[in-house]
């Protein structure tokens, strides 16, 4: 994987008076990394996740734990939510989404995110915005 800093990411929600969703989250926007996703791994800590990128739905086979899951239109407001989406599942279908951030399951209740509410990806390192 392309260890650059832009692949390392921060999500806020700016909604929420600028809460961080997760900082430490993997931006996986090549065919190989979005095909890896969370494949293989055995959980997630509070602040990590992945940013797939460009992805309108998503499943969860061979994955060994639920998670929550936030897809983002292009200017980064969230269109919908799944919260513990349990292993062996499909998520809906959101023909608008430009991406899903898949997190820790109980991540979005904890940070009050809503569908509707607007976040910003920020590079970890600079802290400079990053384009959906």
């Amino acid at each position: 994987m392309d260890n650059s800093p832009e692949r390392y990411i921060q999500v806020v929600n700016i909604t929420k008076g600028g809460v961080t969703i997760a900082s430490e989250v993997t931006w996986a926007g090549t065919s190989k990394e979005r095909r890896r996703g969370l494949l293989g791994r055995t959980g997630l800590s509070d602040d990590e996740g992945i940013y797939i990128t460009p992805c309108e739905w998503l499943h969860t086979f061979g994955m060994k734990f639920p998670i929550d899951v936030a897809f983002l239109s292009e200017d980064g407001r969230i269109l919908a939510l799944h919260h513990g989406l349990k292993p062996n599942r499909f998520s809906r279908i959101v023909p608008r989404a430009h991406g899903a951030l898949e997190l820790m399951e109980g991540t979005l209740q904890r940070s009050g995110t809503s569908i509707g509410d607007t976040v910003l990806i920020v590079n970890s390192m600079t802290r400079e915005l990053i384009s959906l």
